[in-house]
């Protein structure tokens, strides 16, 4: 078992940066990344670690000023009482109303939660919007047919 902490930079964020205002588009901190720290002259020591993929992305988003912040896993949309006869499936929800059901425990740890979260961290730091979709549904749910937008 390793620790599993929250980035707090992306060395290479600067260099995405210049690629996507060049448009070219860029595959960046899927998998986590490599976990590194920087030591006191300014050298990068390897760590083990794993960097969580949600907030890696969410904080790459904020650093090249993304508009929109699109998740893509397993679920067409977020859903409330997951699994339960009570599911139910939510078209949009504020930051407010995503703390609200953080609180009542709605998204599950090492699952919904830390997507949830993310985008939370996304929208806080100066993030406009953000989507939650699988892989199939992503067209669809960028013309508002589908996912969960979350939104400041």
């Amino acid at each position: 078992m390793v620790p599993s902490p929250r980035p707090i930079e992306i060395v290479e964020a600067p260099a995405i940066n210049s690629l996507t205002k060049a448009g070219i588009s860029v595959v960046a901190v899927g998998g986590g990344g490599i976990p590194v720290i920087r030591r006191d002259d300014g050298s990068l020591e390897g760590v083990e670690a794993v960097i969580d993929k949600d907030f890696g992305s969410a904080l790459m988003a904020n650093l090249i000023n993304a508009d929109l912040f699109v998740i893509s896993t397993a679920v067409e949309k977020v859903a409330l009482n997951f699994n339960t006869p009570d599911e139910v499936y939510l078209d949009s929800m504020t930051v407010a109303e995503a703390k609200q059901y953080i609180e009542e425990g709605h998204f599950a740890p090492g699952s919904m939660l830390p997507k949830v979260q993310a985008i939370i961290q996304f929208l806080e730091s100066g993030g406009k919007k953000a989507l939650i979709t699988d892989p199939e549904h992503i067209g669809e749910a960028l013309r508002g047919e589908t996912g969960t937008w979350i939104l400041p």
